[in-house]
């Protein structure tokens, strides 16, 4: 009798292909360390690669190189500190701005009631009105039987056109959302402290398969 072939999902970050315990050799898996956030920015703490855009970030190849494996990696907690950290104040001549530079909100770049509106707003509100301004690019024509591979957050499946249907894709519609050591997702509002625990999220929607970031 012939044995049933069992297809494993790798847990390595920035993976997330499948395997068989027989076809597993050495270099099969391309992955990455675990990230930093930090003001909005993501950064993969093995190659120093970063985005912004959390999509784009997830789409940075893995750094390094492996066998695959069902086991989730045991992150280190955060303690690195940013390259440049902003220095204590040394005179009390400027207690305003001091506050600011301690309010976590301030340093995100959010309004703030009790130190203003900060100048950081100003450069993400040119960033979205070019972004809304702009026009899509036409979607490329492919055959129905190329195998493409979907885009939208928290899916990353193989599909073949053919197949795609509207209720083919399990995705998160967004945004993700980072705050305060939280990560989540704003459309099932759900919000944990682990980036591992993050990507293992259930999709809250159903779709379809979308093999173009910009649509």
């Amino acid at each position: 009798m012939e044995r049933e072939v069992v297809r494993l999902r790798c847990q390595r970050i920035g993976c997330n292909a499948t395997f068989t315990e027989d076809d597993n050799p050495e270099g099969s898996c391309q992955y990455h360390d675990s990230p930093i956030f930090h003001d909005g920015m993501k950064e993969w703490s093995c190659c120093k690669k970063r985005s912004h855009d959390f999509t784009l970030f997830l789409e940075i190849p893995g750094c390094k190189t492996g066998k695959h494996t069902t086991e989730k990696p045991v992150l280190a907690k955060a303690t690195a500190s940013p390259k440049n950290p902003i220095p204590p104040p040394t005179a009390a001549t400027t207690t305003n701005l001091s506050s600011k530079e301690s309010c976590p909100r301030c340093k995100q770049g959010f309004f703030c009631s009790d130190h203003g509106s900060q100048a950081k707003q100003a450069p993400l509100a040119r960033s979205n009105v070019g972004t809304q301004g702009s026009s899509a690019p036409p979607k490329m024509v492919v055959d129905i039987n190329q195998p493409q591979t979907c885009r939208n957050q928290g899916c990353g499946k193989t599909f073949k056109e053919k197949d795609n249907h509207e209720t083919a894709c399990s995705y998160h519609p967004g945004p993700a959302v980072f705050h305060d050591r939280l990560r989540g997702w704003k459309c099932c509002d759900v919000h944990v402290k682990e980036f591992d625990e993050f990507m293992s999220i259930p999709p809250c929607t159903k779709g379809w398969h979308n093999a173009d970031p910009a649509s």
